[in-house]
């Protein structure tokens, strides 16, 4: 069986969180696409069977020294390539064309003229319309054999094409929705330049997932690593859907995880999927070997080996046939710098695993985003209240208390959480939110007062975003009535605390997590 992710689409980073936004944008579009550094080489690319590129825009000036370049045969290869922003600007000063520095650059939403009726990449756009910018350089001149598409009223250059060499450039960001008919140019990149076709589907997905681990797996037994989170939860009924009774799924009840969550994973693996589970309760093993450890990436690390070993002690007396399912995510894999994506933090599904765990891993969405799970999980006939849940670290609670883990301290964000939780979903609006939760700083604290009497308590910090794949994420404006509920709440049922305050850091340069 062919499969849709032969063929991709290869795009490049140059910096900043575009290259993910790009990447999404393709698949949305219902073709495959993957992100590498702008180190890689033609021959890499090659190697890859790319059919098209793209250059994604990044935070530098191509005038800086050292910013970022790109191994020049690339643009020889014969393969239709797509600069965008600093992807454009890098395309000109490489071909012939030029790039100067202005005093004033073009920042948001911004009138793009038509100056073509020829150009392929606007091709049923109308006249003018609004796109957005995020730019200090111009380009003065498209690189060489290349025509002039679209201007603006500071940039000569908005878009360039050469159909003969299969180049093209915009100065504005299609790939973000602030703009207009951003849609409409990678469309008519992907499809009227690049002839590609809309392969990468929900279905695809499935069926070469099923065709995929029936072919690692074989005749023998697998043991998932489930957490019941939505990640986990679609990677277990995605292996069940391709070898059935020979998946048992092992749930480790850390003690680390939500109020109830624990019952609920029982519930609905056993009862609604008939799906073999195997319970450790591990909780106490778990806070053990947490104690008097500070370091978030040594707290990720010590989960991650102990998950496994805990798992190599259940399949003892399982046939658990060397295999173990993880619900790793393509953001997972690009965080925790796979390959020549740099180390933001390391995953729990990645960068926590024991070098020496006698398990192979089987990674069903290894190659997706958050999105296209939920996706994928609908068409499973996963329950939406399921699959929207919303997302949870690996480590748990583990790194939503910033310093010691200790059964005092998770009993106090666990009981924040629930009240955050209790009172987003009551005030209707956990869907319109990627992520909602408390977190708690035990070793900051602050003086307050409680009756007559004077505190000195830790802080809850809430944190709420707004995410389509976790890649960028910006804070939620969560209404003030909501906020001063769940803070009185908050002050008043958990012991410990004497102050709430709402965290409005936006990724990046923060992350979603604060450990």
């Amino acid at each position: 069986m062919e499969s849709s992710r032969e063929s991709p689409v290869i795009v490049v980073d140059f910096g900043a969180q575009y290259a993910q936004l790009i990447a999404r944008r393709v698949r949305e579009l219902h073709v495959y696409s993957e992100i590498v550094s702008h180190t890689v080489t033609a021959n890499e690319l090659r190697e890859r069977g790319a059919r098209a590129i793209i250059l994604s825009g990044g935070p530098k000036s191509v005038w800086v020294e050292g910013a970022p370049t790109l191994d020049a045969e690339i643009f020889t290869m014969g393969l239709p390539i797509l600069g965008i922003c600093y992807g454009a600007q890098l395309m000109a000063q490489s071909l012939g064309g030029r790039v100067e520095r202005t005093r004033a650059g073009e920042y948001g939403r911004t009138t793009i003229q038509r100056c073509s009726e020829n150009g392929v990449l606007l091709e049923a756009l109308p006249d003018t319309f609004e796109s957005w910018m995020s730019h200090q350089d111009t380009m003065v001149l498209p690189p060489e054999g290349a025509a002039v598409t679209a201007s603006t009223a500071q940039s000569a250059v908005a878009c360039f094409e050469d159909r003969e060499r299969e180049r093209f450039g915009v100065q504005f960001h299609p790939e973000v929705s602030h703009g207009e008919f951003g849609r409409e140019v990678l469309h008519n990149f992907l499809f009227r330049a690049a002839g590609l076709e809309p392969k990468w589907t929900n279905f695809s997905i499935i069926e070469e997932s099923i065709a995929q681990i029936r072919e690692q797996v074989g005749e023998r037994n697998v043991l998932c690593a489930l957490s019941g989170g939505v990640d986990s939860t679609v990677a277990a009924v995605l292996t069940h859907e391709a070898v059935g009774d020979q998946l048992t799924c092992v749930f480790v009840d850390t003690g680390l995880l939500r109020e109830g969550e624990a019952d609920q994973v029982v519930t609905l693996f056993s009862s609604q999927f008939h799906i073999k589970l195997v319970v450790v309760e591990a909780a106490e093993r778990f806070l053990s070997a947490l104690a008097g450890v500070l370091d978030p990436e040594i707290k990720r690390k010590i989960i991650g080996n102990l998950f496994i070993r805990t798992f190599e002690e259940a399949a003892l007396g399982i046939d658990a046939g060397g295999f173990l399912v993880q619900g790793t995510l393509y953001p997972d894999v690009i965080e925790s710098g796979s390959g020549s994506a740099a180390l933001i933090k390391s995953h729990h599904n990645v960068g926590g695993l024991p070098e020496d765990m006698s398990f192979a891993l089987v990674e069903p969405l290894r190659f997706l985003f958050k999105d296209e799970v939920r996706a994928v999980g609908v068409e499973l006939g996963i329950p939406e209240e399921v699959v929207w849940r919303q997302p949870f670290p690996g480590p748990g609670l583990a790194v939503r208390v910033v310093g010691e883990v200790t059964q005092e301290s998770v009993g106090r964000v666990r009981e924040a959480d629930r009240i955050v939780r209790e009172e987003i979903l009551r005030a209707g609006l956990g869907r319109s939110m990627w992520q909602y939760f408390a977190v708690l700083a035990p070793s900051l604290r602050s003086v307050g007062v409680s009756g007559d009497e004077r505190t000195y308590d830790a802080p809850i910090i809430v944190r709420a975003v707004d995410s389509d794949d976790a890649m960028t994420a910006d804070w939620a404006r969560i209404p003030y009535e909501v906020l001063d509920v769940i803070a009185h709440r908050i002050v008043g049922e958990v012991n410990g605390v004497n102050r709430v305050v709402y965290d409005i850091t936006s990724k990046p340069p923060g992350t979603i997590e604060w450990e």
